[in-house]
């Protein structure tokens, strides 16, 4: 009999490097959107430092948030016997997360992802490796979060489609990862239509889409449609959307205590604490107002995980709330 878990996380596992770099130029549009960074091409370009970081990606990542704010959580996910899959199980272990699920490949190495730092954000270089992709037995769990996996990863989605078919009683958490995005709405029309709840950014929802619309009102009702019963996006610094089918709710960032140090994890904390707070039986106004408390507190570190609160922690920056963190329903 599988051991009941509040929380299974489904997903890539990784480890970071991250390169700060110095020198580098950021060019964007009129509107200050679609930036690429730039680099002299052909010279040897000065770095500040390297600071690895070992057991993340998107789902190991919501994983760990559960486990902080008091949940038990799994990781379902996949590494190679090498240094680099010991350090992600020493790490998920560390951070109460049960590995009991993570396979070992003799020959297939642990994805390694590399990270370039620029002021207070990233751009990250990936490479998912082609692990063979199974679901374990997992037993009926309160929430499975999915998220980031490989380019071979279609047969496994609709595995999880028809466990997820077979056991209505288990609640879905999607934020999908970059090929997830890529395999399209259609290719995995069956994992939307049995999420739960989605996660994207507003440029994300747009891709999975195909479409420029710039209402967020209707890129939460058109992601709706393809099945999952809430739609939450976010929309950088500008705050986060809710939309559960009647009604459509907006909070604002929680301000930030001196400026972000790095941005990475932001995503993945406030999608995590999102469902955590649900599978706590918190309402979906309260889960939007704990999210980005996490979000906050992780970009003031390096790295996904180091910033994740505690549930007595998070409660303590709501108390303390400005009068102006509000959720409003538009």
């Amino acid at each position: 009999m599988a051991e009941q878990f509040d929380l299974v996380a489904i997903g890539d596992v990784t480890s970071d490097a991250f390169i700060k770099i110095r020198e580098a130029e950021v060019h964007c549009d009129k509107k200050n959107e679609n930036c690429k960074i730039s680099m002299r091409f052909g010279d040897k370009i000065p770095f500040e430092s390297v600071t690895i970081v070992a057991g993340v990606g998107n789902s190991p990542n919501a994983a760990v948030s559960a486990a902080q704010l008091g949940l038990k959580s799994a990781l379902v996910s996949n590494l190679g016997k090498d240094y680099h899959g010991e350090e992600a199980i020493a790490a998920l272990t560390k951070n109460n997360v049960d590995t009991c699920w993570i396979k070992k490949h003799d020959d297939i190495p642990t994805n390694y992802h590399y990270v370039l730092w620029y002021q207070d954000d990233r751009t990250i270089l990936i490479k998912h490796e082609q692990f063979p992709y199974s679901l374990p037995d997992i037993g009926s769990p309160k929430w499975i979060y999915l998220s980031s996996l490989g380019e071979n990863s279609l047969p496994f989605h609709q595995e999880i489609a028809a466990y997820l078919a077979k056991h209505p009683e288990i609640k879905l958490a999607f934020q999908p990862g970059t090929f997830q995005i890529k395999l399209g709405k259609i290719e995995l029309a069956d994992i939307y239509k049995v999420t739960e709840i989605f996660f994207g950014n507003v440029e994300e929802a747009r891709r999975i889409l195909e479409t420029r619309e710039k209402d967020i009102k209707k890129l939460l009702v058109d992601m709706s449609g393809l099945g999952p019963k809430v739609v939450v996006i976010t929309d950088a610094t500008r705050g986060a959307y809710a939309y559960d089918g009647i009604k459509t709710y907006f909070m604002p960032p929680y301000p930030d205590p001196k400026p972000p140090l790095e941005r990475t994890g932001a995503g993945d904390a406030f999608a995590s604490t999102f469902v955590s707070a649900l599978a706590l039986g918190k309402t979906i106004p309260e889960a939007l107002a704990w999210a980005p408390i996490n979000s906050m507190s992780v970009v003031q570190y390096v790295g996904a995980q180091k910033g994740l609160l505690t549930r007595e922690k998070l409660e303590q920056y709501l108390a303390q709330a400005p009068t102006d963190y509000q959720m409003r329903e538009i």
